[in-house]
């Protein structure tokens, strides 16, 4: 004690913003630290380090906070109301475009909104409508609109977002 708080005061008040913080912007990250240093605080009652301990503590601590963090959030991930958000061109999957450059030896080029992406498909005359049926990067695989199953690719193994 210092003539103010004693140490493990000073980490459960930052425990307690770090919580705040993950409750007032969620990203799921601020809650390990959060839980670190509410760890430190425990430990710093318990034992009394010197300053320097109790920083290398906390990092370490934060640092396995956070890694256990997002391996539980990899295989308990998240369920979804609406799991294309952020995924653009997963959207577009099933949706009717119009073939603007024509489809000849596999390429050409589709409208799609107010804009023209890449197309990988049988071959189409410009005009045409052809369905979306997979995406790949910035490249739409596209079948002739009524031929269903017909040149679909088989829908690429989801790969995780964080390593």
């Amino acid at each position: 004690m210092n003539g103010g708080l004693e140490s493990h005061w000073w980490w459960l008040l930052a425990a307690a913003v770090l919580a705040v913080v993950e409750i007032a912007i969620p990203g799921v990250f601020s809650i390990w630290v959060a839980a670190a240093a509410a760890l430190t605080a425990v430990l710093v009652m318990a034992f009394a380090p010197p300053l320097a301990f109790q920083l290398a503590l906390f990092a370490i601590l934060a640092l396995a906070a956070v890694t256990a963090g997002r391996r539980w959030y990899d295989r308990n991930p998240v369920a979804s109301a609406d799991p294309k958000l952020n995924d653009r061109t997963a959207r577009l999957i099933g949706t009717s475009v119009l073939v603007v450059e024509p489809i000849r030896g596999g390429q050409g080029r589709v409208k799609v909104g107010d804009g023209v992406w890449n197309a990988r498909g049988p071959d189409a005359e410009a005009g045409t409508r052809v369905r979306i049926v997979h995406a790949e990067g910035a490249c739409l695989h596209v079948e002739a609109e009524g031929e269903a199953g017909a040149g679909t690719l088989p829908a690429p193994e989801p790969r995780p977002l964080l390593p």
